[in-house]
């Protein structure tokens, strides 16, 4: 039944997307910053009470409900998964963003790829030229790609549906209550990265299955720990070695400060035609793990 909920979630993801306002990144984080607000003293204890209000007791209400549904009235239980799963993942970002962007880059329209680049990554990119375009964009693909798409789905895997809530809660929670070097704060994000050492590793093999598997672990052993965030230099090491294009690189800003960014991958300067590509590479990683969860819910029933 899980390998049937996925795939009508992310078809209905696809051709029926939520409206923003309906998105798990928009509607919690409201809920997260009051939270924070009103328990925000930092004390780490608080954060942890905050984190659970926000994110585990949630998860713990769907996955009672869904448990006793499944027991009860399996007929239900099925239309409750696909709910919950279906406003968990994201499935508009990577795929039209990474296109139109693409496109204005292939017509030499910088200005039109610096817009929708930035309305898609949240980071100012007025000094980026086509280069920087096409490496940021290509990351931004790898990463809201993981976080959107295959970190809910190896969740509710594990754990149904309770765990694409748990991931996906706690994402907006820490996302939202970044910033701050204070106990309270970091809480949320000591935990996600608990809950994304093992998805990110996940994503990070796929890319090399479906890929340059060589290039892409050679990457990953070689130039993943220079990155500041472990979990997404994995990623994104892996991600830039099966496409055989460089990534990283220090980028340009606005008040002519160079952010300086380790190197990632071999082979090419990035460009329209590999973020094209990328896109491609997440098509290929999503047809992979559905297969796996195919494979996996057939060995089950033959096992029965």
């Amino acid at each position: 039944m899980s390998f049937l909920i996925l795939l009508a979630a992310l078809l209905l993801s696809y051709y029926r997307p939520l409206p923003f306002v309906l998105t798990v990144g928009n509607w919690h984080a409201s809920y997260s910053r009051m939270l924070e607000r009103s328990m925000n003293d930092g004390q780490a204890r608080h954060g942890v009470i905050a984190w659970m209000l926000a994110a585990l007791l949630p998860a713990l209400l769907v996955g009672v409900i869904y448990f006793v549904t499944r027991h009860t009235s399996p007929a239900l239980a099925a239309p409750l998964g696909l709910i919950v799963v279906y406003l968990m993942l994201d499935f508009r970002g990577f795929g039209a963003s990474a296109e139109a962007i693409a496109a204005a880059l292939r017509e030499n329209n910088i200005q039109d790829a610096r817009t929708r680049l930035a309305e898609w990554s949240g980071d100012s990119t007025d000094a980026y030229g086509a280069a920087e375009i096409s490496r940021v964009a290509i990351e931004t693909t790898l990463t809201r790609a993981h976080y959107d798409l295959f970190a809910p789905i190896f969740w509710f895997v594990l754990l149904g549906p309770a765990g694409a809530v748990l991931y996906c809660f706690t994402r907006s929670v820490e996302r939202t209550w970044s910033g701050r070097e204070i106990a309270f704060n970091q809480v949320a994000r000591r935990i996600f990265d608990w809950l994304d050492w093992l998805p990110a590793r996940f994503t990070a093999v796929s890319f090399a299955i479906v890929g340059d598997f060589e290039d892409a672990l050679y990457c990953w052993r070689t130039q993943a720990a220079a990155w500041k965030d472990e979990a997404v230099g994995i990623m994104l090491a892996s991600g830039a070695g099966a496409l055989g294009a460089r990534l990283g690189e220090p980028l340009p800003s606005g008040n002519g400060i160079v952010e300086y960014r380790p190197e990632l991958g071999l082979g090419d300067v990035a460009d329209a035609d590999y973020l094209m590509s990328t896109v491609g590479l997440i098509w290929r990683v999503l047809v992979l793990m559905l297969a796996l969860i195919l494979l996996m819910t057939f060995a089950n029933v033959l096992g029965n």
